[in-house]
């Protein structure tokens, strides 16, 4: 029975809005298309339609002997397939790719309007090679092509259609609940391929459609046998599987993390009531028609996964391993690496958002709230900030408002929606800290001259002029104030890029430029400078956060920047932030050498007509590629991200290695694990003595990392467990106990001063000018002393008497987690990095860089009584001394043990979280929290253990 139109007056009225598919929003026009294509207007011969001579493979088909029976394996760029071609596009063809003299080269582009639409078969074609086309349902679906040049760069409308109930296509607005790619639009990964195409991206030939000379490309079909269909990549990336959370949560809120936070002003919300953000099904920006100009300077992480996620065409596995605990393999593309880390959770992460409403409500309610929302999502929204703001410095003639919070929940569905005119700034900003904001980077002072005053950098003069008035050089670009470059360019490390693939696609060129490799891309962002606020206005600026001088301060350092050398030169132990961060070898050491992309190649695929040439698109394996791992320690976000996807919007399958691969999620929760494990310390036990009546023990923690230990934000602690056991290995004595939210605790389970700091109805808090907290200990005798490496500071003074801040000064208000607060550093022990240089050799570099002897100053120590330790840095040694006598009664020690662990957001962080804000983001934190299973994982009770000495036997 043919499957042809039966209204073809329903076709006709539908085929106007169906060739102009810009003209309506995607739901909409969506709903037309299926219209559309359900009633099989595509095949409508009668209204000049034209199809292919027959269904027809796209690469090899190839039988296999397993367990006694045949198998078969489609290699092709596609499932078999029959293409509709609309009349126009059938003319096209015709006309400019028939061989024939009257052709123009390079051909005119592709009318408006012009449809294809690839209805794909199971393999073998040759299974249905004689029968009538119009008799087959397309079981595989329709890739389609609407051509819309005033829509976007590449000027199509790409998509995947399912035909029938149980295809499992569904509009993409609103998004379905597993927060998947869109299926269709604009600016759509299956230019992964097409870009290869020699023009107008596609390779469409008339020699393959019905009354056309010539034939089809044919290639080996070993079909003798019926079986199963193998696997369709197509249709497993347009519809993947339906993956939720890969680990579960808790059904009911902890009752001992609840208590343990002691914030009971604010209740664990129920699920119903708690707030999602946005799907990222959403989030999908492109380069527009005629561009790329100034507008398409930030484009989300879609114009990129296509080519640089692995596997996306479903014959080439590069950048990509063997995963050794399964059948699968592991995901090391630039995309896929860096999207489910911190730095691609950076537009969604629950802490972010949450802290941000603190600031507004609580700390500095006063203040202008585009000050503190614009300031903060210059980083964590980044692309959706920057856009927003050169948009409207063309549209307002030179004006810089700000970038709300309001604007980061912006979507496109309805489109009456409140939000929908700034839908392509939340789309960017909730797509974190993505491609185009590093990849575009102006470094060195030759870049940024160039840069200095061009359109894609409106705003930057102002934000620099605000953040960082007497700083100069690359100080000047301090808390990602850098500049970028032009919008048609992309910066990579790898010379001579084949070029062509992304100039079709996007109108970009890559470039070579070396600057893409130094620390200073990691720098511009990792040294925050910030201003204090002080009834809602600045009063001085201060360094928040300063990993990057601490990386350049130590035998880290490479002593170099993208325009030369710096004072003292390279340290003994130099090297880049992204040798840990990136790694460019395997765990075993071998370096890592991979296609850097996925797309159609010449040389590799099956062969394709009407493409480029082996020069323009067959990519080398390089040397030196690396994974954009781009991790700390912050299990705890990866955790809530494997387990509330619903609630953060993002899928949890990788989407172009779809079930082939390990899920991206996993992956970087073990990167985190390795490098806590692998690369953080060493903890080592020694003069281990009872005599006297005293148990004494050295404990040294030996800092393996670049910087301070920890870094980052100031909030992030690393503390000692100290245990003496008997023979059984019960715990008789301990320092470094914890409860169930990994707040400290003494013997009795009495918490530690400054483990809390609000009363627990959150109504007051705890002796604010006591400033109650662990100081450094180099001696330790009690069970309620812990060793904790952490960064305390405080506010200005609380009766608002002028301040003093800055470092060395005396700190006068209360303890405070506010980042735009920080007047004073009440205590810095985090451990120094080896060779840390002394302050005269510090000033010199940060000189060197455009701050003032601040930088210096501020990136030392603070309150660690002259501890030796840190004058140059590289570990940490204390003794703990204990009384015998204070052991329980009829006890034996006969060993002992210290555990280093680590805390991304230690309990008086979460209370203060909850006792400082209210509404959707608090209360999402809130739920999360609550419901966080880290039951029997490395970081259950709150605390990720690093790195253990191992049980030392008493003499």
């Amino acid at each position: 029975m043919p499957m042809i139109p039966t209204d073809p007056a329903l076709c006709e009225s539908l085929t106007a809005a169906v060739r102009n598919p810009s003209a309506l929003p995607l739901d909409q026009y969506q709903a037309k298309l299926n219209q559309f294509f359900g009633n099989y207007c595509h095949r409508n011969e009668a209204a000049g339609w034209r199809r292919d001579k027959h269904v027809r493979d796209a690469g090899p088909f190839v039988a296999s002997l397993a367990a006694g029976a045949w198998k078969g394996t489609g290699f092709g760029t596609h499932a078999p397939v029959v293409i509709w071609y609309s009349p126009d596009m059938a003319e096209w063809l015709v006309k400019n790719r028939s061989g024939e003299g009257g052709a123009s080269n390079p051909p005119p582009p592709v009318p408006d309007g012009a449809i294809m639409v690839k209805e794909m078969f199971p393999y073998p074609a040759a299974a249905c090679a004689d029968v009538d086309p119009v008799k087959l349902f397309p079981t595989s679906g329709a890739a389609i092509m609407v051509r819309d040049s005033t829509a976007s760069h590449d000027g199509w409308y790409w998509g995947w259609y399912g035909f029938g109930p149980k295809s499992g296509w569904a509009p993409d607005w609103p998004p379905g609940p597993a927060n998947n790619l869109p299926v269709q639009g604009f600016g759509q990964y299956c230019m992964n391929c097409h870009a290869s195409a020699k023009d107008n991206l596609t390779f469409a030939s008339p020699r393959n459609i019905q009354g056309e000379p010539g034939r089809p490309l044919v290639y080996l079909s070993q079909s003798w046998f019926m079986a199963p269909p193998p696997e369709d990549h197509h249709h497993d990336v347009a519809v993947p599987d339906e993956v939720g959370p890969l680990e579960q949560p808790l059904r009911q809120a902890d009752p001992a993390v609840d208590q343990a936070l002691r914030a009971y002003l604010l209740k664990t919300p129920p699920r119903d009531t708690v707030v999602n953000m946005p799907s990222a099904t959403y989030d999908n920006t492109w380069v527009g028609a005629g561009g790329p100009h100034a507008s398409d300077e930030f484009v989300t992480s879609t114009q990129c996964l296509g080519c640089h996620d692995a596997g996306s065409t479903g014959l080439q596995f590069d950048m990509t391993m063997p995963n050794p605990h399964g059948a699968n393999l592991i995901n090391l593309s630039p995309y896929g690496t860096w999207r489910t880390s911190p730095m691609g959770l950076a537009g969604r992460d629950p802490f972010f958002f949450a802290q941000l409403a603190s600031e507004m409500q609580s700390f500095h309610p006063a203040a202008k709230p585009g000050l503190v929302e614009d300031t903060c999502l210059g980083c964590h929204g980044i692309q959706g900030q920057r856009q927003f703001h050169i948009d409207m410095f063309s549209q307002t003639g030179g004006e810089c408002p700000d970038f709300t919070r309001e604007m980061v929940n912006a979507v496109p569905w309805p489109d009456d929606n409140p939000t929908a005119p700034h839908a392509q700034y939340g789309m960017l900003a909730r797509d974190g800290i993505s491609c185009a904001a590093c990849h575009r980077m102006a470094l060195g002072e030759a870049a940024t001259k160039a840069a200095a005053g061009t359109p894609e950098n409106a705003c930057i003069a102002e934000r620099q002029a605000f953040l960082n008035p007497h700083n100069t050089g690359f100080a000047r670009t301090f808390t990602g104030s850098f500049l970028v470059g032009p919008p048609d360019k992309l910066i990579g490390p790898f010379e001579m890029p084949k070029v062509k693939p992304m100039e079709n696609a996007l109108g970009i060129t890559p470039v070579h430029d070396v600057a893409i490799t130094s620390s200073e891309v990691c720098g511009s962002c990792h040294s925050v400078h910030l201003p204090v606020l002080q009834n809602g206005q600045p009063i001085t600026r201060i360094y928040e956060q300063t990993t990057y001088p601490e990386w350049a301060f130590s035998a880290y350092r490479t002593g170099t920047t993208p325009d030369g050398p710096l004072p003292q030169g390279p340290g003994s132990l130099a090297q880049t932030c992204q040798a840990c961060h990136m790694p460019s070898k395997t765990a075993d050491g071998r370096p890592m050498r991979s296609k850097i992309a996925s797309i159609q190649e010449f040389s590799n695929f099956p062969e394709a007509e009407n493409n480029l040439g082996p020069d323009d698109i067959d990519l080398p394996v390089r040397d030196g590629f690396a994974a954009h791992t781009l991790v700390g320690l912050n299990v705890f976000l990866t955790k809530i991200a494997q387990q509330f996807p619903d609630v953060l919007g993002i899928p949890t399958q990788d989407p172009m290695l779809t079930s082939r691969g390990l899920d991206p999620l996993l992956r970087t929760e073990q990167a985190m694990l390795d490098m806590a494990g692998n690369q953080t310390a060493d903890v080592a036990v020694s003069g281990v003595s009872t005599a006297g009546g005293r148990l004494q023990a050295t404990v040294t923690v030996n800092n393996k990392a670049g910087h301070k230990l920890p870094s980052g934000v100031g909030f992030r602690r690393v503390f000692l467990e100290f245990q003496v056991l008997d023979q059984n290995g019960t715990t008789l004595w301990a320092s470094g106990r914890t409860d169930a939210s990994g707040a400290l605790v003494d013997q009795t389970n009495t918490p530690l001063d400054g483990e809390y700091w609000w009363t627990d109805d959150c109504t007051a808090r705890i002796q604010p000018e006591a400033r109650l907290h662990q100081p450094h200990f180099q001696r330790i005798t009690r069970q309620d002393q812990t060793q904790i490496y952490q960064e305390l500071v405080s506010t200005p003074p609380l009766d608002n008497s002028a301040p003093v801040c800055g470092p060395g000064t005396d700190p006068k208000g209360m303890l405070t987690t506010s980042f735009l607060s920080i007047c004073n550093t009440v205590k810095d022990n985090r451990i120094l990095p080896h060779g840390y240089l002394p302050l005269p050799e510090r000033t010199q570099i940060a000189t060197a860089l455009g701050a003032t002897e601040d930088l210096a100053k501020e990136a030392g120590a603070t309150a660690v009584d002259d501890d030796p330790d840190y004058i140059s840095g590289g570990g940490d040694s204390l003794v703990y001394d204990v009384a015998l006598a204070d052991l329980p009664a009829g006890s034996h020690p006969a060993a002992v043990q210290a555990t280093l662990f680590y805390q991304a957001a230690p309990p008086f962080y979460l209370q203060d979280r909850f006792c400082t804000a209210k509404g959707d983001d608090t209360e999402r934190l809130k739920y999360l929290v609550d419901h966080l299973n880290l039951d029997g994982s490395a970081a259950d009770d709150w605390k990720l253990k690093l790195i253990s000495s191992g049980v030392v036997a008493l003499p």
